[in-house]
């Protein structure tokens, strides 16, 4: 399924909308990487046990919204955006939203 930020995809119109879709997820923070981001921050650096739970968070909430599409009928999701919120301390939701559209080669 095609996924783009733009609202238009050369080559290609819109021939339905189908509606808003969206898929989040909401992850906590755990000792463990607490334990080794607190090292890191000592001596510098990137935190890999973050970036790998961030982007495992980014493709399960897009991975969900492309499921709704699918249901939906739809070949193609166009504007999509990604967010992120704190839901309490230590948890954040990631949710990837955008509009699910029924798209055909142009004439």
């Amino acid at each position: 399924m095609l996924v783009t930020t733009t609202e238009t995809v050369t080559g290609f119109r819109v021939v339905r909308v189908l509606g808003l879709v969206r898929g989040n997820t909401v992850r906590t923070r755990n000792l463990g990487q607490d334990f080794l981001a607190g090292l890191r921050n000592i001596v510098g650096g990137e935190v890999t046990q973050y970036t790998a739970m961030l982007s495992q968070s980014r493709e399960q909430a897009l991975d969900r919204m492309r499921a709704e599409a699918l249901a939906l009928g739809a070949n193609a999701i166009i504007a999509m955006r990604l967010t992120t919120s704190t839901v309490m301390a230590g948890a954040a939701e990631i949710l990837a939203y955008g509009t699910a559209v029924i798209l055909a080669p142009e004439e």
